[in-house]
Parts: C-alpha cells; sequence; structure tokens
C-alpha cells in the first residue's frame, strides 16, 4: 500500500513542504475528493483516512488514500496528478 496525502499534488507548496513531483505535474490545491474520483478514473483499489492529517500539517485534517499500486510512489503521485489535471479541463 502506498499513501497520498494532498500535498504530494500540491503546486502551491515547496518541496520542503511536502511536495513530491515536479511542479508542472502537479495541481493547484488538490483535495481528498479530487484523490478519491482520480483513483476511481484510474481504476485502483485504495482506502481512505479523511481525517488523517499530515504529518508536516498536524493541525489541518486533509485526509490521505492508501492505494494498491505495483509501480513506485512517484509514479502512482504522477499518473493520479494528471488524472485530477485531466478532470478540471
Amino acid at each position: 500500500m502506498i499513501t497520498i496525502w494532498p500535498q504530494y499534488l500540491n503546486k502551491e507548496l515547496s518541496l520542503k513542504e511536502g511536495r513530491k513531483i515536479a511542479k508542472e505535474d502537479c495541481v493547484k490545491d488538490p483535495s481528498i475528493n479530487d484523490i478519491e474520483r482520480a483513483l476511481k478514473r484510474l481504476g485502483l483499489k485504495y482506502s481512505l483516512q479523511k481525517e488523517a492529517s499530515y504529518p508536516g500539517k498536524w493541525y489541518e485534517k486533509s485526509g490521505r488514500a492508501l492505494v494498491e499500486w505495483e509501480g513506485t510512489k512517484l509514479e502512482l503521485i504522477k499518473e493520479v496528478s494528471l488524472e485530477i489535471k485531466k478532470m478540471r479541463n
């Protein structure tokens, strides 16, 4: 299982703040609901923990997704981010 936090995909954050992929691959202010819709469209098995707080922002309940994925974490994050971009266009 791979954990995806919305912060991993957020174009507005720096790498120190939690972004994991290049800004051009990211989206602006992704929510856990955006991530859930992208995972459904990609046909991946996942579970959500909507009350979870990202460790760097423990005071904010952003939620997280636990995803079954065979590739690398960065590949998964890019796939989800690109799917969110498609949904928003």
